[in-house]
């Protein structure tokens, strides 16, 4: 699979922008329905990278003025 920049191919990327938290998914096929999980669980470990990123990003400032 090719990545764009951000780390999601162009089609996961578009499927993401289509699903929405909370949303009637009972119409949902099996496919879709998995194509979404893989969405979120991508979406998921994004956020927590940055999460991550932004931690060390404090706790090297609070290290930085500590007295």
């Amino acid at each position: 699979m090719i990545l764009d920049e951000e780390g999601l191919a162009p089609l996961r990327r578009s499927a993401a922008g289509a699903h929405e938290i909370g949303q009637p998914i009972e119409d949902l096929s099996l496919e879709e329905l998995a194509l979404r999980i893989e969405i979120l669980r991508a979406e998921i470990a994004r956020l927590d990278l940055m999460r991550q990123n932004k931690e060390a990003t404090r706790a090297g400032a609070e290290a930085l003025f500590k007295f």
